[in-house]
C-alpha cells in the first residue's frame, strides 16, 4: 500500500503551514516581548524592593580593581522566585529556560548564568531567605495586617535525596571509611598522564566529600544512640545512618511506607494563612516541636499567640504546660479521645501525671466551643499543599541545612502569592 504525499492527504482543505525561510525584521526588546502583566514583572519589582545587602558584599569584583563583573545576585534570586512558583526545582532546568523562555530570558536581561551558579546560589543564603520571611511578617505587623493572635503548626514529611539501600550499621561504615582514606591515599600515584590535572582534581575532590560523607554517618550513629538512652528507647535494632545523606532518617510516610525523609515543620497566622516560621528536622515523630516552634516565633516576632493550634501528634505534657505559662492556649485533640469514649472512660478528666495546665487543656477540649475552635486548625495544611503541588515531593539536596533552604524557597513564593492575593505586596515592598 503506498503512502499518500502530504499535498495528497490535504486534498482541497485550506490550511496555514509553517514558513521558516521567510526572512522578517523584528524590532522588539525584551521589554516589549514580555507581556504588560506578566507574573514576571511583579516579582522582580519585589526583588527589587528587598535589602541584599549582604550578598552584594560578598562580591570580590569591585570598582577599580581588575577583574570579570560578577552577576547581580538580584537576577538569580528572581529566577528561583519564578521558578518555584511553576514549580521547577532543577538548576540545569533554569539554565536551559533563561536561553529560551521569554519571563525569564526578560529577568536576565541579556546576563549569562549556568546551572551551577543557580544551584549554588538557591541552597547558600538560607539564612538570609530566613531573614527576608521574618521582616515581610514584621512589616505587616507594624501596618496592623497580620496579628499572630492565633497560630496553626503542622508537619510533613519530605523525601530526602537518599535511597533505603545507602543505610549502613557501624562495622560496615568503619570498613567503608577505612576503603575511602586508601583511595584518597593512592590518588595521584599513577604517573601513567592518561588522566589530565582537572580530571585528578575532581576525582579527589569526589573521593574527599565520599570520605567525609562516611565520617559524617558514623558520626550521626553516635547521636543516635545518644537520643535513644535519652529518650530510654526500647528499639533492639542497630542503628543506620546514610552514606548518602547522613542526616537522613528513615520515617514513616503518609502511606505507612518508611522511607529516608525530613520532617518540615511549618507555622502560619491563621487569620492571614501566611507562613511565619519554618524548621526542617530529622525527627521523625512530632512530638516535642511544638514549643521550639512557638519559641521561635516569640524570638522572632516579640510577640505571643494567644491560641495555637495543632494535632494530637504534637500534643505533649511539658509542651502543653511551657505554652500555657507564656500565654498561650493550645488547641488539640485528646490522645486516643475516640478510644476512651467508646470504652465508656472520661479522656477530658485529669489523669494522674498532668499539670494543671494539661488538666486544663484536657477540660478546654471536652467543651464544645473549643472543638469549634480547633477546626481552624486545618488551615495549616494550604502551605504543605501549596509546597508538594509546586513539586516538593523529594528534596534535591542533601542535609538539613540545604533541605531548609529548599523549603525557604517554598515558602517564600507561596507567602509572595498570598500577599499579592489579598493586596499586602505593596504595603511589604515599601517597607
Amino acid at each position: 500500500m503506498s503512502k499518500k504525499t502530504h499535498a495528497a492527504q490535504r486534498g482541497t482543505a485550506r490550511t496555514n503551514r509553517p514558513e521558516r525561510r521567510q526572512v522578517e525584521m523584528r524590532m522588539l526588546s525584551l521589554d516589549q516581548w514580555l507581556s504588560a502583566d506578566h507574573r514576571a514583572r511583579t516579582v522582580w519589582a519585589y526583588v527589587e524592593s528587598l535589602d541584599l545587602s549582604e550578598l552584594y558584599d560578598e562580591i570580590r569584583s569591585v570598582a577599580g580593581q581588575p577583574g570579570r563583573n560578577s552577576v547581580d545576585p538580584r537576577i538569580p534570586f528572581a529566577l528561583w522566585l519564578l521558578a518555584t512558583l511553576e514549580g521547577i526545582a532543577s538548576s540545569r532546568r533554569l539554565a536551559d529556560l533563561t536561553e529560551r523562555d521569554v519571563a525569564y530570558m526578560w529577568i536576565c536581561g541579556g546576563v549569562s548564568v549556568n546551572h551551577n551558579l543557580l544551584s549554588q546560589f538557591r541552597v547558600e543564603h538560607g539564612e538570609l531567605l530566613e531573614r527576608l520571611l521574618i521582616d515581610s511578617i514584621a512589616v505587616l505587623m507594624h501596618k496592623n495586617l497580620v496579628t499572630l493572635d492565633e497560630v496553626t503548626q503542622d508537619g510533613m514529611k519530605v523525601r530526602a535525596n537518599a535511597g533505603s539501600s545507602s543505610f549502613r550499621r557501624e562495622p560496615t561504615l568503619e570498613d567503608l571509611l577505612d576503603q575511602a582514606r586508601s583511595h584518597v591515599e593512592g590518588l595521584g600515584q599513577d604517573d601513567s598522564g592518561q588522566l589530565s590535572a582537572r580530571q585528578q582534581a575532581a576525582q579527589k575532590r569526589a573521593a574527599k566529600d565520599k570520605q567525609q560523607r562516611v565520617e559524617q554517618a558514623i558520626d550521626e550513629i553516635e547521636k543516635i544512640k545518644s537520643q535513644r538512652e535519652q529518650s530510654r528507647s526500647k528499639s533492639k535494632s542497630e542503628p543506620r545512618a546514610s552514606t548518602t545523606d547522613p542526616e537522613a532518617r528513615t520515617m514513616k510516610m503518609g502511606d505507612n511506607g518508611f522511607r529516608p525523609a525530613f520532617n518540615v515543620q511549618i507555622s502560619n497566622d491563621s487569620q492571614s494563612n501566611m507562613v511565619i516560621g519554618v524548621e526542617v528536622t530529622n525527627q521523625g515523630t512530632d512530638s516535642g516541636l511544638m514549643k521550639p516552634m512557638h519559641d521561635k516565633i516569640k524570638e522572632d516576632y516579640e510577640a505571643t499567640p494567644s491560641k495555637y493550634y495543632v494535632d494530637g501528634r504534637f500534643i505533649k505534657n511539658d509542651d502543653v504546660t511551657d505554652l500555657a505559662k507564656s500565654g498561650t492556649a493550645v488547641y488539640g485533640p485528646v490522645y486516643q479521645e475516640q478510644k476512651q469514649l467508646d470504652a465508656g472512660k472520661d479522656p477530658y478528666a485529669r489523669k494522674r501525671d498532668d499539670s494543671d495546665q494539661m488538666a486544663e487543656f484536657r477540660q478546654r477540649m471536652g467543651t464544645s466551643a473549643a472543638k469549634e475552635e480547633y477546626k481552624k486548625r486545618s488551615l495549616a495544611e494550604f502551605p504543605h499543599a501549596d509546597c508538594r503541588n509546586r513539586g516538593l515531593h523529594q528534596f534535591s539536596v542533601r542535609g538539613l541545612i540545604k533541605a531548609k533552604a529548599q523549603v525557604l524557597w517554598h515558602v517564600l513564593a507561596f507567602n509572595f502569592l498570598r500577599m499579592n492575593n489579598l493586596g499586602y505586596l505593596e504595603a511589604v515592598m515599601e517597607g
